[in-house]
């Protein structure tokens, strides 16, 4: 397969995603996850953490977030995957969260769904 040639470079890629709530979104990232708000509006933010961020848009109704809950995921790779499990395993009895284990591609990881049942993946290279 041929792939084009471009001039210009990818800075970088930012997932966008529908949600129920705003409020409780933007908080389960800031809260369990370290990003921080860089945008609120009803409608639309954006969290950011190291420079990488998600942006999430309000779901016009209910038939796009049932399309939505269950079908949506997300990856992070971080350099230091412990004290962020540490943190993130307190919330437990709040969201599903599959423990931290080593996946046989490289990666440890851990899994939790976020208040959209959007799955999110966070990931470390295997030392």
């Amino acid at each position: 397969m041929n792939t084009p040639a471009f001039s210009h470079q990818v800075k970088r890629i930012s997932p966008m995603l529908a949600v129920a709530d705003m409020k409780v979104t933007v908080d389960f990232y800031v809260t369990v996850l370290g990003f921080t708000a860089v945008m609120e509006f009803p409608d639309y933010s954006i969290v950011e953490r190291n420079g990488a961020s998600i942006h999430f848009q309000k779901a016009t109704d209910e038939s796009v977030m049932a399309a939505v809950r269950g079908h949506a995921e997300i990856y992070i790779e971080v350099d230091d995957i412990k004290p962020l499990w540490k943190h993130v395993k307190t919330f437990k009895a709040k969201y599903k969260i599959r423990d931290l284990f080593d996946r046989p591609y490289g990666m440890t990881e851990f899994h939790i769904s976020d208040p959209n049942e959007c799955l999110v993946f966070v990931g470390q290279k295997t030392t």
